[in-house]
């Protein structure tokens, strides 16, 4: 098979390296595609800590496809069975996944592209922020995640401000249901006009999904007295400061929404398929790029540089 790896900092290589085979309690999937999670870019930039070549098909861990074999002790899926998957080397044409951590997708769902980890992470995000009806609920970064859960927080019923920088991911905030939008340009202008949409209340929740510390240190600021500060960006970049005072002078809740519990992964997988295919969530318009495991590079790229129309990428397989 086809595998991607990383041969050094920027530097991609296809390789040719055998199938994996499934051991017990595994299944192999003749994958369709994976979406390149921004997780992926502190590697792909080549930190001190990297080790280079990376594993064939590393890194990517947002996979669909076909069952093609099962291993021993594996009943419950079938080959010729479509799913999602959590599994760890998907930029590649097959990877192996535990047969427990496959999602079956349903004949509805036949032509659509289905990356489960990411779609599943919002939805245990979303269940982590507690968002009840006719809250304001402040959502700081309009990317993928961030669109998917103003979405979400918008059907629980509350009014969803969403802060971004990019004109584009605004429009598509509106688009998913934001009440209302506002530019992070300027810090201070940011939390007035959240003042003033909120009758100097602030948030009763506020999600951050950026992953870097100025949108920490606005979601802070946003969040009201006994209020939830939710950090659903991914920061794995370096440490982060925090203004402790403000968080404990307001009695603010934190939580760290992001989940290392395989089986709370895939409930979120599961969550997500019945949300997709009931059409209660349409993740489609967020699919904005696509690209084949040759230009795995100029997909990290975009995701890095976050070009004008951009949200997600897309690696598929013919």
């Amino acid at each position: 098979m086809r595998a991607a790896r990383l041969a050094g900092p920027g530097r991609l290589e296809i390789v040719d390296v055998a199938r994996p085979e499934p051991g017990p309690g595994q299944v192999r999937l003749r994958l369709e595609g994976c979406g390149v999670c921004a997780s992926n870019l502190t590697p792909w930039a080549g930190p001190d800590w990297m080790t280079f070549p990376t594993e064939p098909g590393g890194l990517g861990h947002e996979g669909w496809g076909v069952v093609d074999a099962v291993g021993p002790d594996v009943g419950a899926v079938r080959p010729g069975d479509r799913v999602a998957a959590l599994s760890f080397a998907s930029y590649a044409e097959y990877d192996l996944a535990a047969a427990d951590a496959v999602v079956p997708l349903p004949p509805s769902l036949a032509t659509s592209p289905f990356p489960g980890e990411p779609l599943g992470c919002a939805m245990n995000i979303f269940r982590r922020a507690e968002i009840r009806a006719g809250q304001d609920v402040a959502i700081v970064g309009i990317g993928f995640l961030g669109a998917i859960l103003t979405r979400l927080a918008t059907e629980a019923g509350a009014r969803v401000i969403a802060i971004s920088r990019r004109p584009w991911s605004l429009a598509m905030a509106r688009r998913f249901g934001a009440a209302e939008t506002i530019p992070m340009e300027d810090h201070a202008a940011v939390v007035d006009a959240v003042k003033a949409l909120t009758d100097d209340r602030l948030c009763p929740v506020v999600i951050e999904a950026v992953g870097k510390q100025w949108p920490l240190d606005l979601a802070a600021e946003l969040t009201a007295e006994r209020g939830r500060l939710v950090v659903a960006g991914y920061h794995q970049d370096g440490p982060r400061q925090v203004n402790m005072w403000l968080w404990n002078w307001r009695g603010l809740d934190v939580v760290n929404a992001h989940e290392r519990d395989p089986a709370i992964y895939v409930r979120g997988i599961r969550e997500a398929v019945d949300a997709v295919a009931s059409g209660r969530l349409d993740p489609s318009p967020l699919y904005t790029h696509r690209y084949g495991l040759d230009r795995l590079g100029e997909a990290l790229d975009a995701t890095r540089d976050r070009p004008d129309g951009f949200l997600k990428a897309l690696v598929t397989f013919p």
